[in-house]
Parts: structure tokens; sequence; C-alpha cells
């Protein structure tokens, strides 16, 4: 594990870090090259000042690396290994930097249809990799993408503070003005509007979720206990809406850890008794 890599995951994503954790190392290997990637392009739109001149520096080394010149950067080069090794649509890879790239001038997103626009590049194409990575079939697209996509929009609930401090807005502006929310403080609007918008993560988490019958048993652990934190923040804010205005919701690791062992005897038990009475099994 190249440990500047695993640095910059751990840095990024507590709770997907520590769920990764149990991948075999081989496949945490794979996901650490991606998220290092995805991580350092992201960490460039979300500093303050935005680092605009380095963002499309690190892009124009992206393109050298990817057109088979040594940019001796670390992230690029297993990047691009990785695109290379399992088949990555570059098409996401440009879907993903455009996503990027709109954070340096849009700042807010009047209607969900723009929002959903902005996630296919920075959320649903993140499924779309995990998707190669773990070697799922084609008929696990749709779900994959939607995995991301939840993920994603609980990240814009649980961040709704932080994004105001960034300048952005990426729940829908016509979701505030149809519970009446004209700015972030705790009134009976904004807990509907709070609470409107678990209801909208909770659809597409639902939806995922269909998809884990593609998903083989030693992969389905880390990746049931990531989408289970999720949602466990979810629930969290739905109840006390008005805790974002306060603090950033997160598990913490003995809960993520907990959460890895209920799976890990829950999947068993299922593979077990799906051999015996003759129901499809999880692969």
């Amino acid at each position: 594990m190249n440990k500047q890599l695993d640095e910059i995951f751990k840095r990024g994503s507590t709770t997907y870090y520590n769920s990764t954790l149990f991948f075999p190392p081989k496949i945490r290997e794979d996901v650490t090259k991606l998220y290092a990637f995805v991580r350092v392009f992201d960490d460039l739109v979300d500093s303050v000042p935005q680092r605009r001149e380095e963002f499309y520096a690190l892009r124009k080394f992206y393109e050298r690396e990817r057109d088979g010149y040594n940019t001796g950067n670390a992230v690029l080069e297993n990047f691009v290994e990785l695109m290379r090794r399992k088949d990555f649509d570059e098409e996401w890879v440009e879907a993903f930097l455009n996503a990027m790239e709109t954070d340096l001038h849009k700042r807010v997103y009047y209607t969900l249809g723009e929002t959903l626009v902005y996630m296919y590049g920075s959320a649903e194409v993140i499924g779309l990799f995990m998707m190669k990575i773990l070697d799922l079939p084609k008929e696990a697209e749709p779900y994959a993408k939607m995995l991301g996509r939840s993920m994603q929009y609980l990240n814009f609930i649980r961040d709704v503070k932080e994004d105001e401090y960034l300048g952005r807005q990426y729940l829908p502006v016509e979701d505030m003005e149809r519970f009446g929310v004209e700015g972030l403080q705790c009134t009976d609007g904004f807990k509907e509007f709070m609470r409107f918008q678990v209801e909208r993560y909770l659809d597409f988490e639902r939806e995922a979720e269909r998809g884990y019958r593609f998903i083989p048993n030693r992969y389905l652990i880390p990746i049931k206990t990531a989408s289970e934190m999720y949602k466990w923040t979810g629930l969290t804010i739905r109840a006390s809406p008005c805790i974002v205005l306060s603090r950033k919701v997160k598990p913490r690791k003995r809960k993520i850890v907990l959460s890895v062992m209920k799976n890990s005897v829950g999947v068993y038990l299922w593979r077990s008794l799906s051999s015996l009475v003759g129901l499809p099994t999880l692969r």
C-alpha cells in the first residue's frame, strides 16, 4: 500500500476509509488508488481560497499521464494504472473532472435537476469505478450509480453549514422556497426542509440496495457497512434537523466496527440458510 495515497484517503473520508479496511487487501489497494485521485482534485476546489491554477495544472498532468508520459505524480500514476487495468471509461473520468471544475464557478443549485447533473460527475461515476474494481456485472450499473448518488446527497445534507461557508448550496433552492426557508436558522420550516431532504436520500438509498444481489459476500460487508453508517447519519439528522447547524454528524469508529461485525454474521447466516433451503445466494 502506498503510504501517501493511504494518508490522502484517510484524511478525506473517515467513514468510508474505516469501512474499506475490511475489503481484501488487493481490492482495498485499488479503492485507495481511486479515492486518492478523487480527493486531490476535490481538495483543490474546496480549499479557501480555491486553488484554481493548481486544479487546471493537475488536470493537465493527468492528461499527460493518461497519454503515456511519466509525470512523477504517484496519485496520477497509480490511478491511470488502475484505469487501464480495470477498463474505466475515460468519459467517466472526464465527467468527474468536469464536475470538480464546476465547483470553481457554480455556487447555487436552484432545481433538483441541476443537482442531479452535478452528482453524475461528482458521485455516480465513483459508483461506476467501484463496480469495475469489484468486477461486478453490467446489470449492477444503475445501482452502483444510485449508491454513489445517495451517499453524495447525504453529504450535501450533513454538510449544509460547511457548504454555506464555502459559498455553495447544493440542496435545491426550489425546495427551500417550498418550505419557506430563507436562511440556515433553526425554524420549523428549516426542520421540515431538512427532513424532506433526508427522505429523498432514503429513496435513493433504497433503490441502491436493490443492487446488493450483484455483490459477492467478501465485498458486500464493507459496502453495507458504509451504507448503514450513512443511513445512521441521515436518520440522526431526520430526528434532530438543526444538529447540522452546530456540528458535523459522523459515526464513531467503534460504531463502524460493530456494524462490520453485525454484517459479517448476517451475510454468513444468509449464505448458510440459502444453501440449506435452496434460496438464491449472495455470491
